[in-house]
């Protein structure tokens, strides 16, 4: 808007509308040589101009009306009365840097003309691999089909990168079969997108015949059909298998629509590959995989002998690429559409379940399923192979942790009902209170939990500044928002304590007892490894990970975690452990030294930072080191530590100069990491799990900053997961050795939960801590 002139107009593509002067006037309220000026008292959080508090679109409109410009504004400063006028003062110092940050740049040199920039026709055989690297098939299809290319095999290998020796000193497990073996010899002329020869099993022949394929095949890939997506409680209907690229079998076992065809006795055929399926020796490769395990826990057969999974391989070679899913992968890696669930069952409603799916095109489906994933294994596992520390995550950390979580998630944890309904009870009284007090405040009753109601309320009514927008224009009222204002008024702190109680009560209290497993008593969550992009698991249905610890309510809930009669729950954490790693990384030597003589690490930073004793360190003092140890781990700015420990910015600035003056291994760290990143366009842990950063060389500065930020703390957080996941392996194996009766029930990031016998346990906790101490050591 401040662009508007006679020779400019302004473009709102949202309401395809074009904006001269007078339409900038209209809208803000000022000119477009205002625009500047406004935006300066205004402020804008998300692009860092911090402005005038208390100043919004309609303040900053009469200022800018009555005193012409934001130098008039200054100079009228001293003379405005009230609230304004002392926020108006106290932003004096920034105001000429909040007027630079809000002006659009237009002396900059272009390094091209006008008509270089005209449409081209576009080069169709350049195109082509382009979008087929960058997974536009949908384009890359229309191009190939009218220019008549070939369809890719799969996509070319980009390999390279550093190698080095396994980081993990442990025993790898006996060796796969290299991906070339149990292949076809034809694989490699295979069209990618061919359909799949799938071949039905319902008789005895065919049973015998592909159970002896099976038997001879060095690689076995296998899939489960089910009635439900909660693999703890879903029935098997049928099973898939490929040993061959092109070829695949459906096994259906518990097809029951009206005129289904007979089917072969399940208990009898499941007897017949139990021992196949339990085979150690005899490789196996799965989309999933871990999915398709627990289903067939219940059928009682543990599947032994997983040497691949296809989503984690795609995982490991670039976390955060793509979904990693098997339609997206086949799509990307073998230019290949598969059959949607949704073509054979419908979707929405009238959405029937894979048991109701005639036997033939669930032949297709699932034949196709397993045909994929082979193939697809194919294609990822020599990628991965190229890079050897991406193999060694791959094979000593992602695909030994599979049977842990697949046993955890099988054995589930325990939770008291009656206590959480008990609480439920209470916090909806809480709710009740917070509600009467936020009324009050507001001197009306409302919706607390409706945001257009908010935004009347807050910004109609109340007069509050509008920090933020929603991405259609209304005014936030978002959790960051309602913290920026609770310094100004009491009532959105109420909403944010009401928000807190109601998500408790809803996501847990609630909702915990009604995911309590009617066969085995207990909650089953799913734990997921190829989410985040750092290597950490997440927790889902439910998510386990999340309840808080820092509020009472939430130290309730996990209260309501129990043990079986007679048995006693252990949990046990690694300390601070990015801050650990932290000092390991950066070798500083007075970060080293305060964890090595087991000082507390926030009060020796305060003690650093401050300049004092450590006995005389203030709680306000350990406080601002806290948030100065964690925040820059995660990249804050002096902008946001302000903002966290509620000080001037300059001040915040101090604090981190004053913490690299002291820690200069630390600040040597982060800008070497930094450099090296940008060189290399990706982080590693120490495990050798790559993070890829495609913004780290931006131009954008918002983009490339955040990649920074991660840079600094991926491979942090990246070695913390990978350093938890083989802490996981190394116990469950000495557990499975040692102590079968005692189990593995949860993770939650750095923290393990076991569950035992309570003599047992007692005698056990000092091992197992010891063991997660020296876990690269053992």
């Amino acid at each position: 808007a401040q662009l508007g002139s006679e020779r400019g107009n302004l473009l709102d593509t949202m309401k395809n509308r074009r904006m001269g002067p007078a339409g900038v006037v209209e809208k803000f309220g000022v000119r477009p040589e205002q625009i500047i000026d406004y935006l300066a008292l205004m402020g804008d959080a998300v692009d860092n101009i911090p402005g005038v508090p208390g100043v919004g679109e309609k303040t900053a409109a009469k200022l800018l009306n009555e005193h012409g410009t934001l130098d008039g504004v200054i100079a009228a400063a001293p003379n405005v009365k009230g609230k304004l006028g002392e926020n108006l003062r106290g932003a004096l110092a920034t105001l000429p840097m909040c007027r630079e940050l809000a002006t659009i740049k237009c002396d900059v040199a272009l390094p091209v003309a006008l008509d270089a920039l005209r449409k081209q026709p576009e080069d169709r055989a350049a195109l082509l691999p382009l979008y087929r690297r960058l997974g536009f098939g949908r384009w890359a299809e229309e191009i190939a089909a009218g220019a008549g290319f070939p369809p890719p095999l799969a996509e070319e290998s980009q390999g390279g990168g550093v190698s080095g020796a396994p980081l993990l000193p442990q025993t790898p497990p006996s060796q796969p079969p290299a991906a070339s073996e149990g292949r076809s010899d034809s694989a490699a002329e295979l069209p990618a997108s061919q359909k799949t020869e799938a071949t039905l099993v319902v008789n005895e022949a065919a049973f015998t015949e592909m159970l002896a394929a099976l038997e001879a095949a060095e690689l076995i890939c296998f899939d489960t059909e089910t009635d439900s997506l909660e693999s703890n409680r879903a029935r098997l209907v049928g099973l898939a298998f490929a040993v061959e690229a092109g070829k695949g079998w459906y096994l259906p076992l518990a097809h029951d629509y009206l005129g289904a065809p007979a089917q072969l006795p399940a208990a009898e055929v499941l007897a017949r590959l139990k021992p196949l399926l339990e085979d150690p020796a005899k490789a196996k490769v799965g989309q999933h995989a871990k999915f398709d395990c627990n289903v067939l826990a219940l059928q009682g057969i543990q599947v032994r002998g997983l040497a691949y999974d296809t989503m984690l391989e795609s995982y490991v070679l670039d976390a955060a690429g793509n979904r990693h899913d098997m339609d997206t992968l086949a799509e990307k890696y073998l230019g290949h559409k598969t059959i949607a669930f949704s073509e054979v069952a419908g979707k929405g409603k009238n959405q029937i379940t894979f048991n109701q799916v005639a036997l033939d095109v669930a032949a297709a489906y699932s034949a196709e399923d397993a045909d994929i994933t082979l193939r697809l294994h194919q294609a990822l596992y020599p990628r991965l192979a190229e890079t050897p520390s991406l193999l060694a995550v791959f094979e000593r950390l992602e695909m030994p942790l599979v049977p842990v979580l697949a046993e955890m998630e099988q054995t589930g944890v325990k939770v008291d009902a009656a206590m959480l309904a008990k609480i439920s009870g209470e916090l909806a009284v809480r709710m009740a209170e917070l509600q009467a007090q936020a009324f009050a405040e507001a001197g009306t009753e409302f919706n607390l939990g409706s945001p257009k109601q908010l935004q009347e309320l807050l910004y109609g009514k109340l007069g509050l500044p509008v920090l933020a927008k929603t991405p259609k224009g209304d005014p936030s009222t978002a959790e960051d928002v309602l913290e920026d204002l609770a310094a100004q008024h009491p009532l959105p702190r109420l909403i944010l304590d009401w928000r807190s109680v109601s998500k408790l009560r809803s996501t847990y209290t609630e909702t915990l007892p009604l995911q309590i497993n009617p066969r085995t008593g207990r909650i089953h969550t799913s734990y997921h490894q190829a989410v985040a992009a750092t290597g950490r698991l997440s927790s889902q249905d439910p998510n386990l990970q999340n309840i808080p610890v820092r509020n009472a309510e939430g130290r309730r809930i996990r209260h309501a975690f129990v043990s079986e009669p007679g048995n006693l729950l252990c949990s046990i954490d690694y300390s601070q452990i990015e801050l650990r790693l932290m000092a390991h990384f950066s070798g500083d030597a007075k970060l080293v030294e305060a964890f090595q003589s087991g000082k507390d690490i926030h009060q020796a930073t305060a003690a650093e930072v401050f300049g004092l004793a450590l006995d005389a360190v203030s709680s306000d003092q350990r406080r601002a080191a806290k948030a100065i140890n964690f925040g820059l781990i995660y990249g804050m700015s002096s902008w946001g530590l302000a903002k966290q420990l509620a000080i001037g910015r300059a001040e915040a600035q101090d604090y981190i100069d004053r913490f690299f003056a002291r820690y200069p291994g630390v600040k040597r760290f982060m800008d070497d990491t930094k450099s090296a990143a940008k060189e290399r366009g990706y982080v590693e842990t120490l495990f050798g799990r790559r993070l890829y950063l495609p913004n780290i060389n931006s131009r954008n500065q918002g983009l490339r900053q955040y990649a920074e930020r991660t840079a600094i703390n991926a491979p942090l957080q990246g070695t913390a997961a990978d350093l938890i996941k083989a802490a996981m392996i190394d116990l469950h194996a000495h557990l499975s050795r040692q102590a079968p009766t005692v189990k593995m029930i949860m993770q939650v990031h750095d923290e393990l939960v076991f569950e035992a016998p309570a003599e047992q346990m007692n005698a056990l906790a000092p091992d197992l801590a010891r063991r997660m101490v020296r876990v690269l050591h053992e």
